[in-house]
């Protein structure tokens, strides 16, 4: 490929959405461009890597006895209605009427559709099990889309869905999954780990499991074990709890100056644990945990947070500790809600003596669910749903009920391995793969059955399989980024080789180069050769910003057949950028490293 006929406009500065190493460089490096929030063109060299990384995928799919399909984006919104989706996926669902007023969902997944096709067509335990993908776009309606390619509207994925005649066979075909992921990510050269992890929309009635790309800018956490290798995504994590309590002291001076930025007589009243007495403490203006802390000069852990949630419509509050967060799927999972969102201004409108800032569970005439931890604290510090006003020397079981109690936050800092015990690690990662056992969810719900072997009418086992195609580029540009562009592995990499003629107007180096591409593709490379008549500071620049694995590099040394050579693997090695070699030895070192 010529490069002065190819469309490749770098930047040399990132445009002011970009917000993440890798997002900034797949703009610079003129791989995409965005068209809206959320939506972007792939352009000829994006278009080469996702090609490369659909291929991949493809070859596994099909290694995995999956037949590849291709089903419609647009979706009748009474497939959803069947299953239960249509008012359950929220927002995020795109919805649209057609001209004679029939609603239509742009499908973000495909479990409807595919088991529809599957109620139609299937009838016989003879027909099972089978598995069917395919590689298409995707719709969501982010209510913010970030980082480029990782959290988009429209988006390009690999769905495959598999049907058994029990679970057995179910288990078999997951666990073929499991492995063909994993191959899928190695042959990116991603770095990744395979998580438990919660179901979410799609649902399910077995075990998920996501496989995530480890990345600073990812937005799950993963918490780890190191001494057993446990592994979960922070909603699915479980944990053995910290134990501290109210009683803690030692913690509170570690964790807050001892109330030198506060008050003086809250200080005093705090202290006064000597009894159960409930102590009333004026806190003008004191509104988050921080602020209490700082002004009563005890740590987060003795004081109790009480959130505000609508679930299914109704109002309910949860506490959980002030120095823990509520975990929405397990609050949601206690409460059988189907859905749960924190309470806004418009919810509380009904609830005037509500404060936000100052609420606690003594008297609040609402249902309360009690994280474990918080059933557990000696002594505590709560809001009195009072502006100004907090209570101390709070004492669960006796000042407020313990009528739901659970565990609804998420696992922390400080937390033991729920299998053996030591310390959790936290990191960040990105979700390029989920796959589920949806058991008999959809094929219940929308009526799919088979005859088996003694001519029982049963429902297939479903089993579902995603995985991000342009996520899964999106996080290798975020695992590859350097300081001067993305070093693409050369199995996604949208040509192998990059030639870099210093004049192409030169007689010889137009001639070594043109051999030395001949070469190469009889080889089974795929080659960019740089012809443009430019500088070769720019020609450099580009190069650095394109990333091929190899560069070589055809200057003066032409006659004498001499070049440079520069490679993903010498910088690796921290070596110099190009070293200089014959024609020949070029071609047999790019073969080596290829």
């Amino acid at each position: 490929m010529r490069q002065s006929e190819m469309l490749v406009p770098t930047l040399r500065e990132a445009p002011a959405e970009a917000d993440a190493a890798g997002h900034r460089w797949l703009l610079r490096s003129g791989m995409i461009r965005q068209l809206a929030a959320g939506i972007y063109s792939f352009l000829p060299l994006g278009r080469r890597i996702l090609l490369n990384v659909e291929r991949i995928v493809r070859e596994e799919m099909d290694r995995a006895g999956c037949q590849e399909v291709l089903l419609p984006i647009m979706q009748p919104a009474e497939l959803w209605e069947e299953s239960g989706r249509y008012t359950q996926y929220g927002p995020e669902l795109m919805r649209l009427k057609d001209r004679h007023a029939r609603e239509f969902a742009l499908g973000p997944t495909h479990e409807e559709v595919v088991t529809a096709l599957a109620r139609d067509e299937v009838n016989s335990y003879r027909k099972l099990p089978f598995t069917l993908y395919q590689i298409g776009t995707k719709f969501r309606d982010e209510r913010r889309p970030r980082f480029g390619l990782l959290r988009g509207r429209e988006f390009i994925m690999k769905d495959a869905y598999s049907f058994a005649s029990d679970w057995e066979e179910l288990d078999r075909t997951y666990q073929a999954m499991n492995t063909a992921y994993s191959r899928i990510l190695e042959r990116c050269g991603l770095e990744y780990i395979r998580v438990e992890a919660d179901a979410g929309t799609i649902g399910g009635q077995g075990e998920t499991h996501e496989f995530m790309a480890l990345a600073d800018v990812g937005e799950d956490t993963i918490v780890t074990c190191k001494h057993c290798g446990y592994a979960a995504n922070l909603e699915k994590a479980g944990y053995q709890t910290s134990g501290y309590t109210t009683g803690n002291s030692a913690q509170a001076e570690d964790s807050v100056s001892s109330g030198s930025s506060g008050s003086t007589t809250a200080v005093r009243a705090v202290e006064n644990v000597e009894d159960n007495t409930l102590v009333r403490i004026e806190t003008p203006g004191v509104r988050t945990i921080a602020e209490l802390s700082s002004f009563v000069g005890k740590a987060p852990h003795e004081i109790i947070k009480t959130l505000l949630y609508q679930a299914d419509g109704q109002l309910i509050a949860a506490l959980v500790r002030g120095d823990h967060e509520v975990n929405d799927i397990a609050l949601k999972q206690v409460l059988g809600a189907e859905e749960l969102i924190l309470a806004d201004e418009t919810a509380l409108a009904s609830h005037p003596k509500l404060t936000v800032g100052f609420l606690g569970p003594i008297g609040l005439d609402l249902p309360i669910v009690v994280d474990a931890d918080v059933a557990a604290m000696e002594h505590a510090i709560t809001g009195a749903n009072e502006v100004d006003v907090h209570y101390s020397n709070v004492v669960p079981g006796k000042d407020f009920a313990l009528d739901k109690v659970d565990r609804i936050r998420f696992a922390a800092e400080g937390d033991g391995c729920p299998t053996c015990g030591e310390s959790l690690v936290f990191t960040k990662g990105i979700e390029v793969g989920h796959i589920f056992k949806l058991g008999t969810k959809y094929s219940d719900a929308m009526g799919a059955s088979f005859l088996d072997r003694n001519g029982r009418q049963c429902a297939p086992v479903m089993g579902c399989y995603g995985i991000g195609v342009s996520r899964l580029m999106a996080a290798i540009a975020e695992q590859y980024a350097g300081e001067e562009g993305i070093r693409w592995p050369s199995a996604i990499a949208p040509y192998h080789v990059h030639l870099i003629p210093m004049s192409w107007k030169d007689e010889q180096q137009r001639e070594l180069t043109l051999e030395l591409e001949q070469q190469l593709l009889d080889a089974g490379y795929s080659v960019l050769v740089d012809d443009r008549d430019e500088r070769p500071g720019v020609k450099f620049k580009d190069s650095e910003l394109i990333g091929l694995p190899v560069q070589i590099v055809i200057g003066r040394g032409a006659a004498e057949r001499q070049v440079e050579f520069g490679s993903h693997v010498l910088a690796a090695q921290g070596e110099s950028n190009r070293i200089s070699m014959t024609a020949h030895e070029a071609v047999e070192r790019a073969k080596e490293e290829l």
